[in-house]
C-alpha cells in the first residue's frame, strides 16, 4: 500500500493529503505559487478552498510570520486562479 503524503494548511491548521493543497514557496525575495510542488525553497501549504484564501487575505500576518515579507498581491491572484481551475 502506497503512503499518501500529508501536509498542514497554514490557515486552517488541518492536515490534508498534499494533493488537496496549494504550495507557496519563497524564491529570490518573492512568494510564488508552486503548481509542481518541486521548486526549491521553503514551502507552505494552503487548502484549495475559497474560504481558506479569504481567511488568508484577511489575516496576511500568517504569511509574514512564516516568510518575513509583506507584499502578497501577485501571490493572491495566482492562488485564486489555481483554485478556480
Amino acid at each position: 500500500m502506497k503512503k499518501i503524503p500529508l501536509r498542514t494548511c497554514i490557515v486552517t491548521r488541518e492536515v490534508h493529503p498534499k494533493s488537496e493543497l496549494l504550495r507557496i514557496v519563497n524564491v529570490k525575495e518573492d512568494l510564488i505559487y508552486d503548481p509542481s510542488g518541486k521548486i526549491d525553497g521553503h514551502g507552505a501549504y494552503i487548502l484549495k478552498d475559497k474560504k481558506a484564501l479569504t481567511l488568508l487575505k484577511k489575516n496576511p500576518k500568517i504569511l509574514e510570520r512564516i516568510y518575513k515579507k509583506s507584499d502578497y498581491s501577485t501571490l493572491f491572484d495566482e492562488l485564486e486562479k489555481a483554485i478556480e481551475k
